[in-house]
């Protein structure tokens, strides 16, 4: 009857289930698939991207070249009308000029930029020739200066001054305007009437001064002199020459 009992308590009581455990496959898999077809979707994406910028570039790079021709053919073809132009007297020789010969056919520029021809200057006055290496130099302020506080002495004596050197209008404009300068100023950059006159010797001019009589033949000529000395030689000349 015990048993019996046991039996039953045994029975009634409830079972205990065990826990099951839920098994889930792992994601990574799946995961790394969209990972690698994300990354793969992006790497298309950059070299679609890169392949696009050059050809944005070639394209570009062909509208350039095409007008670069087109305007170099426009340069070429205007050459071929028009004859370029070059600085007055590049490469023009004279014969050199010593006592007794007459100003040469020449076009220099003034300080204004204005077209000067020396063989004109002499027409109807004497002329002086004063050469500087350098205008706005000390030397060359001096010599200047010099024929510039006498100017009424030469202009009196029937004689014009000129200035001549090789820099530009532009610099001898302010020169001029500085030291207020009273007579003109030729520029001859190529130093073509420079060198004829024996001023010019290694790219360098030599200063001195130059005096033609009316009518343009050179009576006298002091070369290398200092810079005081050379106003004051040339008014003695130009005072003796028009006495005699």
């Amino acid at each position: 009857m015990s048993e019996a009992r046991r039996s039953t308590r045994i029975a009634a009581q409830p079972k205990k289930e065990e826990p099951t455990t839920k098994v889930t496959k792992p994601a990574r898999k799946a995961s790394s698939k969209k990972r690698e077809a994300g990354d793969d979707k992006a790497g298309k994406d950059v070299v679609e991207v890169q392949l696009l910028r050059r050809y944005v570039i070639h394209i570009v790079n062909l509208g350039y070249l095409h007008s670069k021709a087109e305007s170099d053919e426009q340069v070429s073809e205007s050459v071929g009308d028009a004859k370029v132009a070059e600085p007055a007297n590049k490469g023009e020789n004279l014969k050199a000029i010593d006592l007794g010969d007459t100003l040469p056919s020449l076009t220099l520029k003034n300080e204004k930029g204005e077209d000067v021809e020396v063989a004109n200057l002499a027409a109807e006055k004497g002329l002086i020739f004063f050469l500087v290496p350098k205008a706005d130099t000390p030397g060359c302020t001096n010599q200047a200066c010099g024929f510039r506080d006498i100017y009424p002495d030469f202009t009196s004596l029937g004689y014009d001054v000129y200035c001549l050197s090789a820099d530009s209008p532009t610099a001898q404009t302010k020169w001029q305007t500085k030291k207020e300068l009273p007579y003109a100023l030729l520029s001859d950059p190529e130093r073509v009437l420079i060198t004829a006159l024996g001023a010019g010797e290694g790219g360098k001019t030599k200063r001195s001064h130059f005096i033609f009589e009316k009518g343009g033949k050179l009576v006298e000529k002091q070369n290398p002199v200092k810079p005081a000395d050379s106003p004051k030689l040339a008014l003695e000349f130009v005072k003796s020459h028009t006495s005699a």
